[in-house]
């Protein structure tokens, strides 16, 4: 971002409020739990809207959100944190930030001072959850994780395929923010830390944002990942609840009319998970070891930037 960019963006921001820490990722790594701890929280402010996905702007195309969904312009995206009381942090969570390529830059320029909190997961567990999430979604269709995976090597005309491993440059996407953030505005959470011992981990998560970590806390499990019940019904859901088709327009309209996006999101989903989860399978042991022997340098390259041995901590020391 060049320096006449940076200015006009902050002349246009003029004294409004822009958001004093991120949850840049990473997706299916407990982002959604620590949200909705860190929301809870009487000097912290998030918005309804858990992913804003603003200053992703390299992903727009391919993240394709729902209409009137995410905020399309600095004006409506800042709107998100007007309920904001006088003393409150004010954050947002979008995990695509990791992935994005400009989202560090923009973030730094909107907001120099911005405390950026990244959790990290092992990559073969990760690309598993992942793949169901995304079935879930009705964005795969490709019910086989190892076909779904080495499609995206595939180039199908006329048709996006979801690159898995773009999710898993781990350095270079800390990189980005190490270079244009210094260290301590970073915080790097293990997957596995949060999930042995949540509390601890958002108790130290809120010494970082600078509030109270005393009190007590109500602390939440990350959710696994179910097994999709029903591709199509998947995918005819996620459009219905875009609104998009001629049947789902009036409906959502209506819906619109008379109930909030919270409340719209907290009475659909339960319906939506209940028509389309199901226990998820048993994974391949063959294929996930086979992603683990591709991942090794990535996970090796990591313990040595992070100085922390992951390579043991994921059992990628018993990898050939």
């Amino acid at each position: 971002m060049t320096a006449s960019t940076k200015q006009v963006l902050a002349e246009r921001i003029h004294d409004r409020r822009v958001p004093d820490f991120f949850i840049v990722g990473q997706h299916k790594s407990g982002t959604t739990a620590l949200y909705e701890m860190l929301r809870r929280h009487p000097q912290i402010y998030m918005p309804d809207l858990k992913e804003p996905r603003f200053f992703a702007s390299d992903l727009r195309d391919l993240l394709q959100p729902a209409p009137g969904t995410a905020p399309e312009t600095l004006e409506a995206y800042l709107s998100l944190f007007d309920a904001a009381t006088e003393g409150q942090r004010i954050g947002e969570a979008s995990p695509s930030y990791l992935r994005s390529r400009t989202a560090a830059g923009a973030i730094a320029a909107a907001q120099p001072g911005a405390r950026i909190i990244a959790i990290l997961r092992e990559p073969a567990s990760f690309l598993r959850s992942l793949h169901l999430h995304l079935l879930q979604e009705g964005v795969e269709t490709q019910q086989d994780f190892r076909t779904a995976v080495i499609n995206e090597e595939v180039v199908r005309a006329g048709r996006r395929v979801h690159r898995y491993t773009d999710h898993l440059d781990y350095v270079e996407q800390l990189r980005r923010y190490h270079a244009v953030f210094p260290r301590e505005q970073v915080l790097v959470i293990i997957y596995d830390d949060f999930r042995r011992d949540n509390e601890a981990t958002l108790r130290s998560v809120l010494r970082f944002l600078e509030v109270d970590d005393t009190g007590p806390l109500e602390v939440l499990e990350a959710n696994p990942t179910a097994r999709l019940r029903s591709g199509r019904l998947a995918q005819f859901s996620r459009r219905f609840l875009a609104g998009r088709g001629p049947v789902s327009r009036p409906v959502m309209a209506l819906a619109r009319t008379l109930a909030s996006a919270r409340m719209r999101k907290g009475l659909l989903r339960p319906l939506r998970r209940r028509l389309l989860q199901a226990e998820p399978p048993a994974p391949d042991v063959e294929f996930m070891l086979e992603l683990r022997r591709r991942f090794k340098g990535e996970v090796v390259a990591l313990s040595e930037y992070l100085g922390r041995d992951l390579v043991s901590l994921w059992g990628y020391d018993e990898v050939g």
